[in-house]
């Protein structure tokens, strides 16, 4: 029988969440909701990155369901503005501050054209500054660049921005990535923002050097959705919601058979996993009882090899990056210009 190695098969993800998930309450947090949605803040240690691998420093991740509907699509911009806001005290910018925008991906692929689209909602006006024009004392100095990636550009986007900074020399860069998630319920339902940077290409696993302050040598503030998901993580995914809805229907049922759910009902999708081990096991075999991570690991050790650990995004894909470059560039607008007024009509896409 194979004996199961998971040490080379590390699973990368760029959400706090999908490493923390399990340990709620270790960590320092606080958690508000809005219509349709909920924000969590998060702080991780010096000793939280050394047990979970994930940088120091400030996270926020916000949670809705349905990007489709327009009132949740207008109280998600008025959330995601807070939490710009908030980044941007912990960073005691100036009221003259500016800032550096890039939209990274590539614009020619739906998944990862994310960060150059958000761009196309952001009034950009240091020109405007440099030519000497009188500029209404609200709007801030911003540029914006879309890098591309590095097959089109020959070069690593780090070294790009890097040269970028040293000649326009802004206060504050804002990144805008697609990222990668090890769940599939995050996908296209996500925002994560957080001060530890952010490396190019993760959301289709094609990590290149990191963007931060530690990289870049001023503040850095990403913003990112993950946006595609690999099939070993929809097969282990698959596993979990398949114990969860037994376990359901074995809660449910009046009889000591287990019956499967019929139709689309999914009042089982935040049902408690009471299978027993023995239970797993016989439905299962030995894969039933390994966790969550072994599992992934062992279907990339099974998939991978044959190239058919394929990088999955959702049908409605078009639509949902839409709406999300369109939400994420006029927080970013509002934000940074000290706009007031209501927001747009959302339901114009």
């Amino acid at each position: 029988m194979h004996v199961f190695d998971s040490s080379p098969f590390k699973i990368h993800t760029d959400l706090i969440e999908d490493v923390v998930k399990e340990e709620k309450g270790k960590y320092q947090e606080e958690e508000r909701t809005f219509l349709g949605g909920k924000v969590k803040r998060l702080v991780l240690t010096e000793k939280d990155q050394l047990s979970l691998g994930k940088k120091k420093g400030n996270y926020s991740t916000i949670f809705f369901d349905d990007i489709t509907d327009v009132e949740l699509r207008e109280a998600l911009s008025r959330s995601l503005q807070q939490e710009i806001s908030y980044f941007l005290e912990k960073f005691s910018l100036h009221e003259d501050a500016s800032f550096l925008l890039i939209g990274l991906g590539n614009r020619s692929s739906t998944p990862d054209s994310l960060g150059p689209k958000s761009l196309s909602y952001v009034t950009i006006t240091r020109h405007l500054y440099m030519l000497g024009l009188d500029v209404a004392a609200n709007y801030r100095s911003v540029a914006s660049i879309t890098p591309g990636v590095m097959a089109q550009t020959g070069m690593e986007t780090q070294e790009y921005i890097l040269s970028l900074i040293h000649q326009i020399k802004p206060s504050c860069v804002i990144a805008i990535d697609a990222l990668a998630s090890s769940s599939i319920e995050r996908i296209m339902k996500t925002i994560q923002l957080t001060d530890t940077g952010i490396h190019p290409g993760s959301g289709i696993g094609n990590m290149r050097k990191e963007i931060s302050k530690d990289t870049i040598g001023i503040p850095v503030l990403a913003i990112g959705v993950p946006t595609v998901v690999g099939a070993s993580t929809i097969v282990q995914n698959t596993l979990t919601y398949l114990s969860k809805k037994i376990s359901y229907q074995k809660e449910k049922s009046t009889s000591s058979t287990t019956k499967f759910l019929t139709g689309l009902e999914n009042a089982y999708k935040n049902q408690k996993d009471t299978l027993t081990k023995q239970e797993k096991k016989e439905l299962l075999g030995e894969v039933g009882n390994l966790t969550d991570k072994d599992q992934m690991r062992l279907f990339e050790e099974v998939l991978t090899p044959l190239g058919y650990n394929f990088i999955v995004t959702p049908a409605e894909v078009d639509e949902s990056i839409l709406h999300l470059s369109k939400i994420i560039g006029i927080a970013l607008d509002k934000t940074l210009h000290h706009k007031k007024e209501e927001n747009p009509s959302f339901d114009s896409i």
